[in-house]
């Protein structure tokens, strides 16, 4: 079997398995196996396949919703690697939106700031901001023990681990300090929206992270009016949150007092999230 046979033996094998992305799928995961980019698989169909069972057990893999970034054991964002696994959410594009917004109203790069990630998961909102901010400093926080290993993980692979440290607590219970930037990503997946979440979610990324209660607000309840003790004077927080959920958001930071509220799109114009001053 060569390259191309492979391929659309993949691609088929997927398909059937009901993989809405079976063809870029099945070339990234003969990509990640023989070790070469997807145009060259593509420049020489007609090359022959070596090691086809380990192939085969890849693409078994993702014909049983693993996803392909667990199966790779990375996933990009904002153009930096990012360890993943079963431990904490996938980094999605969608959040990038956050990263956007805080680099909007925070422009200093240089200035010597402390940030706060609550959820941390990869660690891949805090990461980014430090390797942004390079004079900041930052705490990851997480009550997921192998979420904070992971993050530890992503942290030494990028350099950045001298810069940061890393809590496990229930939200803010153990979090004392004052910082200029808090962050958060947190569950925000209702009780009802739970049981519609795709196989590739629900069955391979942690519970813990994507359900955030009933109407899903529970942890903006609590992240919102705890930034009013953790910020300094006109500390920034910054927010993702779910479809249809902004105004909820908004209306919780005006009820405690947060001041220039600004809601920011997706590139889809999906309002994503949301910033404020305290």
């Amino acid at each position: 079997m060569n390259w191309g046979e492979a391929l659309t033996s993949a691609e088929t094998t997927l398909k059937e398995a009901g993989i809405d992305s079976a063809r870029q799928d099945a070339r990234l995961l003969l990509a990640y196996h023989l070790n070469k980019d997807i145009s060259s698989i593509m420049a020489f169909p007609e090359k022959e396949l070596e090691g086809r069972k380990d192939f085969n057990s890849l693409i078994s893999r993702r014909s049983k919703s693993e996803p392909v970034s667990h199966i790779l054991g990375e996933r990009e964002f904002w153009s930096l690697p990012f360890k993943v696994t079963s431990d904490v959410l996938d980094p999605r594009p969608d959040s990038e939106t956050l990263i956007e917004a805080i680099l909007g109203r925070k422009p200093n790069h240089d200035e010597a700031i402390n940030i706060i990630d609550f959820g941390t998961g990869s660690g891949c909102l805090l990461l980014t901001l430090l390797n942004e901010y390079k004079q900041a400093l930052g705490a990851a926080v997480d009550i997921s023990e192998a979420a904070l290993n992971i993050a530890q993980q992503n942290a030494r692979n990028l350099d950045l681990h001298s810069r940061c440290q890393f809590i496990k607590s229930n939200w803010h219970e153990e979090i004392s300090e004052e910082y200029d930037i808090l962050v958060s990503n947190p569950p925000y997946i209702t009780s009802a929206d739970m049981k519609t979440l795709s196989k590739d979610v629900y069955d391979h990324e942690p519970h813990l992270a994507l359900h955030g209660g009933e109407d899903g607000l529970n942890p903006y309840r609590i992240l919102v009016p705890a930034g009013k003790q953790l910020l300094k004077k006109n500390g920034l927080i910054c927010f993702e949150f779910g479809y249809e959920q902004a105004d909820s958001v908004a209306n919780l930071l005006d009820q405690n007092g947060y001041k220039d509220i600004q809601l920011h799109p997706d590139l889809s114009g999906i309002i994503r999230c949301a910033t404020a001053f305290s």
